[in-house]
């Protein structure tokens, strides 16, 4: 039996099961392997009672010293109550509706204790642990279980994996021997079944060392089969000359990212580089810069952007930047009539539009190019992999730009844009205002509503962002739907509010926040939708309440919609949670304006689920490797990959055939994204 074998020829597993396992993203002998525990209850680390720390999971070899006893509460749940003891001292022990253990347990006998204690040093209580005879002493994996499977059902699925699959190398041995890693099956069976802890730790670094390196070889095929292309020849600079068509000086960051990407267009090969700014670095004019110099050398661009209204805003700063330089700009979304749109396409086709910029009305494919020389996406985080390729192959092997106002940290960079150079452009131009950030609890309500009165009837305008949609999501949490309701009827009544949130349709998304942008909205109650919006320079006051339910680098986006025109702007964070954490954590947005140091804290506190939520697209699922605790082994595994490359770019050679299997798999599940 091979790893590619059909799961439900695994012994014990058959159709019906197999069905539940495939729900699990388990179709084949191999995927079972590499369904990996999601924790471990190490029974062979045992911890004296009376040193054992409160609240962590542990495990204690106690015996029980008293009877055990029953007891009936009001609510009918049968409790069973004794005390254990070990040299180091006594814990009460409650076990609540566990008859069948109860009554397998013997005054006098020593057993295993595994859970939590609580109370304190002179009276210790561990309620409901897992109780095991002395002699297990095991690591026992735990897996993702449901209701169709529990965990154990999974490990004995997996334990009879092992025994009966025949288990490949998949690296290079060369590359297993400079890094001093074990051998797959020694993995495989060690990262499930661990027969000990140095044993497990050995497994694990071989298979996050496995998973990043498999990551970062497809990423370089990519990287090398663009690099390997023609691209379009860039052979006239005027970026001068745009320079000077400019009402503002560019700062050094700006010409230098500007420099670099150029210098990228006329080594004869396609540029696709990531260009990274804080909120309002100036990534526009960049853009703007580089569609001048593709437009003078006889080539088209192409902005994609994620919402319509952002498009439209792109078009008119694109209008005004190239006033003097001649640029000619188009616009194409969705929802223009058919007859505009046929007319942009025409005029596309013909090559009378040198920048067009649009939503995924770009994509589809009805829409050609006389020339495409250069493509942009703008917020490459909201688009996947195959909308920017889908793009790109609208031209011979244009150059790529990639837009981001997110900041990423280093790590995470290599992952999500392994493909791509990157630039950051770490310069703010002068005049940006500084925003001002506060940090209180509720009993500040009041005072700070009377505050955002005083800019609405300055005729400035704010915002108020919420953590929900509607009521019932969660307990204590402010909803967008009900809070705009009541701060009509109530505080802000006679001022002009509006709602946005993810659950509106695209339509009134847009309507809305094209009337706040006109001004008809004052103050605009909504959800995380405006982490990514259009500018309004008017808008000065921001409230965020339930603070500290929304990560640094996002409540960092937030705060990046105010302070975007000349005027002084304040944003103020609700949070009533006092643990030491959350205000350490809020503390570091109060105090900083560099989104890069947030990033990088903020990925280092939340990790890289949260830091980029579920539904990112182009991010690959890590099944056991920690982007961020593990960033030493990932500049490894990228090393390697670079050597492994140089001599076997196709991965054509015979010790590198399961490698090639790898990164053909892992490059599919990318392109699903």
């Amino acid at each position: 039996m091979t790893a590619f074998t059909d799961i439900q020829y695994l012994k014990g597993v058959g159709a019906k099961r197999a069905e539940i396992l495939r729900t699990k993203g388990i179709d084949t002998v191999g995927a079972l392997l590499r369904f990996f525990p999601r924790k471990y209850l190490d029974w062979t680390r045992v911890t004296p009672a009376n040193s054992a720390p409160f609240h962590e999971n542990v495990c204690v070899r106690a015996k029980i010293v008293t009877p055990i006893e029953e007891y009936n509460t009001k609510s009918k749940i049968i409790v069973y109550k004794f005390i254990a003891e070990d040299e180091s001292g006594k814990f009460f022990v409650s076990l609540f509706n566990q008859k069948f253990l109860a009554e397998r347990l013997k005054f006098g006998g020593e057993y295993l204790f595994y859970g939590k204690l609580e109370g304190s040093f002179i009276t210790r209580q561990m309620n409901s642990p897992i109780i095991k005879p002395v002699d297990y002493n095991v690591i026992e994996p735990i897996y993702p279980a449901s209701r169709d499977m529990s965990s154990s059902q999974l490990s004995c699925l997996i334990k009879t994996a092992v025994k009966t699959v025949e288990i490949t190398e998949t690296l290079p041995q060369i590359i297993i021997e400079r890094n001093n890693l074990c051998s797959l099956r020694f993995a495989i069976e060690n990262i499930h079944f661990p027969m000990s802890a140095a044993a497990f730790e050995k497994a694990k670094h071989r298979l996050v060392f496995e998973e990043l390196f498999v990551l970062q070889t497809a990423l370089s095929i990519i990287k090398l089969k663009a690099h390997q292309k023609s691209g379009c020849a860039i052979t006239v600079n005027s970026f001068e000359e745009f320079q000077k068509s400019l009402p503002f000086s560019l700062t050094n960051a700006q010409k230098r990212v500007v420099l670099e990407c150029i210098s990228d267009m006329q080594s004869h090969r396609p540029m696709t580089r990531l260009v990274q700014g804080d909120v309002g670095s100036g990534k526009t004019v960049v853009a703007a810069a580089l569609c001048d110099v593709v437009a003078k050398n006889g080539f088209q661009s192409a902005l994609m952007a994620p919402t319509e209204i952002l498009a439209e805003q792109h078009f008119n700063t694109f209008n005004n930047l190239s006033e003097k330089s001649g640029l000619k700009c188009g616009l194409l979304t969705g929802s223009m009539s058919p007859k505009k749109k046929s007319t942009v396409k025409e005029q596309l086709l013909k090559g009378e539009i040198d920048l067009i910029i649009g939503t995924h009305a770009l994509i589809t494919d009805d829409v050609a190019f006389k020339n495409l020389g250069l493509v942009i996406t703008d917020e490459q985080h909201r688009f996947g992999v195959a909308q920017r390729e889908k793009l790109t192959k609208k031209g011979e092997n244009p150059h790529t730009l990639v837009m981001s106002a997110t900041p990423i940290p280093q790590t995470l960079g290599l992952i999500l844009y392994g493909d791509l150079d990157i630039s950051v452009i770490d310069e703010y131009p002068k005049g940006r205002q500084k925003i001002d950030t506060y940090l209180v609890d509720s009993s500040y309500q009041a005072r700070i509503y009377k505050y955002i009165k005083k800019f609405l009837d300055n005729g400035q305008q704010g915002y108020i962002v919420c953590p929900l949609v509607e009521d019932g999501d969660e307990l204590g949490l402010k909803s967008a739907k009900e809070y705009y309701k009541t701060l009509c009827e109530n505080e802000f009544s006679g001022y002009s509010l509006g709602l946005l949130h993810g659950k509106m349709s695209a339509k009134d998304k847009e309507k809305t926040m094209r009337k706040f942008s006109n001004g008809e909205i004052q103050l605009l109650v909504a959800t995380t939708v405006i982490e990514v919006g259009i500018d309004v320079p008017n808008a000065v006051i921001m409230l965020i309440q339930n603070a500290d339910r929304f990560g640094l680098s996002q409540l960092h986006q937030l705060r990046g919609r105010i302070g975007r025109g000349t005027l002084k702007s304040d944003c103020i964070l609700i949070s009533d949670n006092q643990s030491s954490d959350t205000i350490k954590r809020l503390e570091v947005i109060k105090n900083s304006t560099d989104g890069f140091e947030i990033a990088d804290k903020d990925f280092e506190l939340r990790g890289p689920g949260d830091f980029l939520g579920n539904r990112q697209h182009g991010i690959p699922q890590m099944k056991i490797a920690d982007i961020f605790a593990d960033k030493e082994v990932l500049f490894k595994a990228k090393k390697e990959a670079l050597l492994l490359l140089e001599y076997d770019p196709k991965l054509k050679y015979p010790e590198n055939k399961e490698l090639r299997q790898e990164v053909i798999d892992l490059y599919k599940r990318l392109n699903q994204k």
